[in-house]
This record gives C-alpha cells, sequence and structure tokens, in this order.
C-alpha cells in the first residue's frame, strides 16, 4: 500500500518487529478533572509550545500506521490514554478508526480507551458499542472515596457523573472494566470498595496503588511537583518521602488480602481481578500479564500528542525521549538501544533481598518506579510496595496451589468454592464439638 498522497515522502518505513504495547495520548497531559494524586496532568510543564495539545492528524496516522506495519500479529490493538483522551473529540475517533481500517490489512482491531468517564454520553457509548471499544472507567469507591481526591479544578466532586457514565456504558453493553486507584482513605476499607465496584456490575477490576514523592531538586528543574522515578543505578536509594495521600505498604497488602479472600470465597469466575490473575498465572509458570510483574521492561511505551514516544507511561521525562514517530520507524524507537538499557535494568538491578527472595517469580521486583527504599549499603533500592506484595503472596499461596491443582486436572476455578465451603463446614463441626466438651 503506498503512503497517502497528505504524508510526506520520506515518511518513515515501517518494519516488523517483536509485540509491543504503545499507549497513545491524544490530548496530552490535558484534562477536565483535577485528580489531587494523579502524576500526569504536570507534565504540561514539559511542552512549552502547548497549543491546544490534540493531536494532530499526521501524528494520529503515523500511530495507526506504525503499530499495523511493525506489528506481525493476527490482531492490532490500540490504547488511548490521558490525561482525558475523550477531549480529543468523537471526530478525532471517528478517524482513528477509520485509519484503522486502511492499515489493519484485514486483521481485527481492538481499542481500549481509559476515561474518567465524564464525557461518556448516549452518542459517546453508541460509537464505542458499534466498534467494540474496550473501557476502563477511573472509579475509586463508593461517592465519599470517589470523592475524596477526584474532583474538577474548581475542587467539586464528580461522583454522580461517573455513575451516570457507568449506567451508560452498561446500557449499550459497552465491554468496561473499572480502574481503583488504591490511596490512603480507601486502602483502609477494601471490602467496602470491592463490594461496591461488584454490585455496580463490574466484572473486570484493576487496583492500582498511588505512590508518588514530594518534588526533588530534578522534578524542580522540569517544573514539576511530584519527584521523577528513580535512578536505579545510582548506589543509594532516593529518600522515600511519599505523599500523604499514598497507602502504607501493609495497608496496601492487608487491602489486596481482604478482597482476595471475599473473591476466592464467592466470586471466581464472575469477577475478574487482574492483580489475582496475573498471580495465579504466574504461580502456575505462565508469562507475566502486567510489565510491573515481568522480569524486564520496555514493551509498554508511551506517545505524546505531538509523536514523541517515551519509554514508559510512567517514564515521560526528557531523558527518557526515544525519538518522534513522524522522524523514525516506530519499530526503530521499541528497539533502540536506550530502550533495551532500560528494560534491562529492571531485572540487571535488583538488590540481594530481591534476588533471594522466594516471591521474585511473581512480582518481578515491582515496577522500577516504585525501586524507591534502601535494600542496604550499596544495593540498588527496593519497591516501597515490598512489604505489601510479601503479605498478599503469603496468604495468597495456599489457594493459587489449589487453583493450580484443579486447572491442571481440568476443573473449573469455581470449584474451589465447594471446597472452602467444605472446609467451613468442618472447621464449624469442630469448633461446635469443642464447645459441647467445654
Amino acid at each position: 500500500m503506498s503512503s497517502p498522497s497528505h504524508l510526506p515522502a520520506s515518511f518513515p518505513a515501517q518494519r516488523k518487529t517483536a509485540p509491543f504495547h504503545l499507549m497513545a495520548k491524544p490530548v496530552g497531559p490535558r484534562c477536565n478533572m483535577a485528580c489531587r494524586y494523579c502524576f500526569y496532568t504536570e507534565k504540561e510543564a514539559l511542552f512549552p509550545a502547548r497549543g491546544d495539545f490534540r493531536m494532530s492528524d499526521r501524528v494520529l496516522e503515523a500511530y495507526i500506521r506504525g503499530i499495523a506495519e511493525s506489528q506481525d500479529t493476527t490482531e492490532l490493538t490500540y490504547a488511548w490514554q490521558g490525561g482525558e483522551p475523550t477531549l480529543a473529540g468523537i471526530g478525532f475517533f471517528r478517524r482513528a478508526v477509520e485509519l484503522q481500517r486502511r492499515y489493519a490489512g484485514g486483521r481485527p482491531v481492538q481499542n481500549a480507551l481509559q476515561t474518567n468517564g465524564l464525557a461518556l454520553d448516549d452518542e459517546w457509548c453508541e460509537f464505542l458499542a458499534r466498534h467494540r471499544f474496550l473501557v476502563g472507567l477511573s472509579l475509586d469507591g463508593p461517592a465519599d472515596l470517589q470523592n475524596e481526591y477526584r474532583v474538577d479544578s474548581a475542587g467539586r466532586p464528580q461522583f454522580d457523573r461517573v455513575l451516570r457514565a457507568l449506567n451508560t456504558l452498561r446500557k449499550y453493553g459497552v465491554p468496561f472494566n473499572i480502574l481503583t486507584v488504591v490511596h490512603r482513605a480507601n486502602a483502609a476499607r477494601p471490602l467496602e470498595v470491592y463490594r461496591y465496584l461488584r454490585d455496580a456490575g463490574a466484572r473486570h477490576l484493576q487496583f492500582i496503588p498511588a505512590v508518588e514523592r514530594s518534588p526533588d531538586g530534578a522534578a524542580r528543574a522540569l517544573g514539576l511537583q511530584l519527584a521523577p522515578p528513580p535512578d536505579l543505578s545510582a548506589e543509594a536509594a532516593a529518600p522515600a518521602r511519599v505523599l500523604p495521600w499514598c497507602p502504607a505498604p501493609e495497608a496496601f497488602g492487608d487491602f489486596l488480602v481482604a478482597i482476595f479472600d471475599e473473591w476466592i470465597r464467592r466470586d471466581v469466575g464472575r469477577v475478574f481481578v487482574q492483580t489475582f490473575e496475573v498471580a495465579l498465572g504466574q504461580w502456575m509458570g505462565l508469562p507475566a500479564g502486567v510489565c510491573q510483574s515481568a522480569p524486564t521492561c520496555g514493551r509498554a511505551l508511551a506517545l505524546e500528542h505531538n509523536g514523541d514516544v517515551y519509554a514508559c507511561d510512567h517514564y515521560v521525562y526528557p531523558a527518557f525521549r526515544l525519538g518522534n514517530v513522524l522522524e523514525s520507524p516506530l519499530a526503530d524507537l521499541v528497539d533502540a538501544a536506550a530502550q533495551t538499557r532500560f528494560g534491562d535494568a529492571k531485572r540487571d538491578r535488583l538488590p540481594a533481598v530481591c534476588r533471594a527472595c522466594p516471591w521474585l517469580r511473581m512480582c518481578g521486583g515491582d515496577c522500577p518506579k516504585h525501586r524507591i527504599l534502601p535494600a542496604g549499603p550499596g544495593e540498588p533500592p527496593v519497591s516501597y510496595l515490598c512489604e505489601g506484595y510479601r503479605r498478599f503472596f503469603e496468604h495468597a499461596a495456599p489457594w493459587l496451589r489449589r487453583l493450580e491443582v484443579l486447572l491442571r486436572a481440568g476443573r473449573p476455578a469455581t470449584d474451589i468454592r465447594f471446597e472452602i465451603a467444605a472446609l467451613d463446614r468442618q472447621s464449624a463441626g469442630g469448633a461446635a464439638m469443642e464447645a459441647r466438651h467445654a
């Protein structure tokens, strides 16, 4: 297929590379909310020529084409995030779908859109349903927990509008999952959060811990209010200084444990919690289902509104800019030597305490962004969430082991509930016998 006439003759030729994920920011860091824990909206300071931040048609086409021509896969996946991607307008996404048809070569296309939901009316949801977009809706729990940090620029809560969006998604049959940021407030009420989301009709849940630090010299030099990720090559960990809304590591672990106990008893097979599904897969020796628990990273990159490609969504800083899709083939940016070093550092800069840990195969050392705690003299830092994940894995291990036995025997995972019920009856019978002999 020849390049469309509005693209320059020198538009980079594409080549095939191993599968990767590229998260596009159609309006960059712009958003119609001002969530107090957000790590991304402050990135406006990194783009002096700001304009309206809307991705141009040239960059959009370069993204669509680059994914299609560099991926030797049976299905193509496009991811849209922000900021708030719906600010690009529904016409932008109609154009995206049109370009996907042009370049897909007959392959099916999957679109994933992460949104705060404020724009999702009937027109949006009809469009999303028709084109089978998978929507991630940000919701931190019932009203008081959602409104704790998720407010607009005037400080006004938006829970009612998000709930309306959820109901409109369900009305049109749009496939969706819920992304919940785990912060200090909702971490203390795990079952209330989980039951609320489950009872609201959510069947796919992601729990993302908030881990951010107060500004250091590097942040201030860039005009930012949050510290950038730590330097894993440093001999000592950066001071932790996590912000007040971050959950304590132990609280995050207890949050996962409490929800896991509810899930394993009544919701296995009907509610899918990403952390639990990934943990089970890795327990069974399958490849990591998410980048933070994989041994290395580097295959999940970010595309800014102006065409700049960065090492990762959490690493949109000048030092991690790889190039621009209007100037270089996308595969060349993904396979750049700097990106390979970035991805390998996750494995190569593990402290001794991680390398000796029995749970390393489950957590992969966690996201490098979270490695901010000292691990010993001359050692690279360890994840802030280490103790939380340890608590969860130690608690879940017996049940993960039993689920593996069931699945390898060809039985459904839901059978675990019958086994738990039998154990509960046995335990209750033993307690009753002890009471009679007391």
